[in-house]
């Protein structure tokens, strides 16, 4: 693979459908669409501007389709090269004889896998978290997780890393300067000036990191186990959230076995749902394995929905590993009590519900979404989340080093260790956004410092 191919591919999905779209990127761009549309290059429509044209084939002169065209001159197209987009009927035999008079032309070959995007980040037009929010976005499945892409995307939690980082790259400047340039005569004090803003940042990460994984959590999406005695209606319970027979249900107690898992879009958050064994003491081999990991389930989940029959409800106590402070507490089969019995006999902790007749589960569902949203929601005038954990990492370990940089100049260490930990602090903001720092470095030396005169 060489970033100087030109490189095509369907850039639209796959199947039959209206309009189909072929992406090619790379020097020969212009001259495939010549060959395609034999038009001499200075006949080539204009960059921006999508004409009509009829699209040949190479050999035969044949008429593959008749589309739309469109062409984008470096550096200003999505990939940083010279692009040409044609937009087509979207038949299979269209694409396949187009893909396959593309394979026809000299100095062209298919795209790997993101290779339109890699060469994007390559020529400077998008960084590392756009990158990745862009991926988000083409996988985004509710409209929360679109949301939380889309900030990703257009750049907003690229601007606050490339701010921290511009800060700490000008402290590491002046360091830099006064350590290897004497005709800077700087004083430490007048150092000390430009390394604290980077070490105040530290304030500032440790919020961005206090963030409940809420990003990490929308991204790979909610997990709530149902867990209670058996016979308590649970599996009954997932088939009504699901609206569809998700789970098999049986009027003899111990009926599922193992862990069912349903996604489900809950207002917009993926969620999923995990039926499991009914908890119970069992000497059945089985059954005891479908207990274990039932509990299991119930540890790592987000939120644990502890289902009991509403004629025999089960007490905390008696579900020592499951029930927690965030967990909800359903009493199902309401359907069996009267209705003043329904107000007297459950306080309003406890959701009461009916699988059987969808009583309760409206209240159920709103009860979900407010967890939901209290755990992975976007927050109001807050900078996006965090969304992996590489991000994480590396936010922590930037802030490692600022507190080690202060540390060290505080105790009137050599100026020396404090810089090599600010270079890492760059180095780790940098691991993010997939930027270095030498060059801006040298610009800030040059320009502040006028050094070389």
């Amino acid at each position: 693979m060489s970033s100087g191919d030109t490189i095509y591919s369907l850039a639209s999905g796959k199947g039959r459908c209206g309009v189909a779209v072929i992406r090619i990127s790379g020097p020969n761009a212009n001259h495939a669409l010549s060959l395609l549309t034999q038009r001499v290059s200075s006949n080539l429509p204009k960059p921006r501007r999508m004409i009509k044209s009829t699209i040949f084939g190479l050999k035969t002169d044949r008429k593959l389709d008749q589309g739309l065209i469109v062409r984008f001159v470096k550096p200003e197209s999505f990939t940083g090269e010279d692009v040409v987009e044609l937009y087509l009927h979207g038949g299979p035999a269209v694409i396949k004889a187009v893909i396959g008079n593309l394979a026809e032309i000299q100095n062209l070959r298919p795209a790997e896998a993101g290779e339109f995007t890699r060469r994007a980040f390559e020529n400077g037009r998008m960084n590392l978290i756009e990158v990745e929010g862009l991926a988000d976005l083409i996988n985004a499945e509710t409209e929360m997780q679109r949301q939380q892409a889309f900030r990703q995307l257009e750049g907003e939690l690229g601007e606050l890393y490339e701010r921290w980082r511009a800060t700490i790259v000008n402290a590491l400047a002046y360091m830099e300067a006064h350590i290897d340039f004497a005709d800077a005569e700087l004083s430490r004090n007048e150092v000390y000036k430009n390394l604290r803003p980077a070490l105040d940042l530290v304030e500032e990460m440790h919020k961005h990191l206090l963030d409940g994984r809420r990003g990490e959590i929308l991204r790979d999406g909610l997990r709530v186990a149902i867990v209670g005695a058996p016979n308590s209606g649970k599996s009954s319970l997932l088939n009504a959230l699901a609206r569809r027979e998700v789970a098999i249900t049986a009027a003899s107690a111990g009926t599922t076995r193992d862990v069912l898992e349903v996604k489900m879009d809950i207002a917009g958050f993926p969620i999923y749902f995990f039926d499991t064994a009914g908890i119970r003491a069992s000497d059945e081999e089985v059954e005891v394995e479908g207990i274990r990991r039932a509990l299991e389930c119930a540890k790592e989940a987000d939120l644990r929905i502890v289902v009991s029959d509403v004629a025999s409800p089960t007490k905390k106590k008696s579900l020592p590993l499951v029930c927690g402070d965030k967990d909800l507490i359903v009493h199902n089969k309401c359907d069996l009590l009267a209705d003043a019995a329904k107000g007297q006999e459950h306080d309003s902790s406890i959701q009461l519900t009916s699988a059987k007749t969808g009583e309760g589960l409206d209240d159920l569902i709103k009860k979900i979404t407010e967890w939901a949203d209290k755990t992975a929601g976007s927050v109001g005038g807050e900078a996006a989340p965090i969304t992996r954990a590489r991000h994480r990492l590396s936010v922590e370990s930037c802030v490692e080093h600022l507190v080690r940089a202060g540390e060290v100049w505080s105790g009137g260490g050599a100026i020396e260790l404090v810089t090599e930990d600010v270079r890492l602090a760059i180095r780790c903001i940098g691991q993010i956004t997939g930027e270095v720092e030498l060059d801006e470095l040298l610009d800030i030396i040059f320009s502040d410092f006028c050094i070389g005169k």
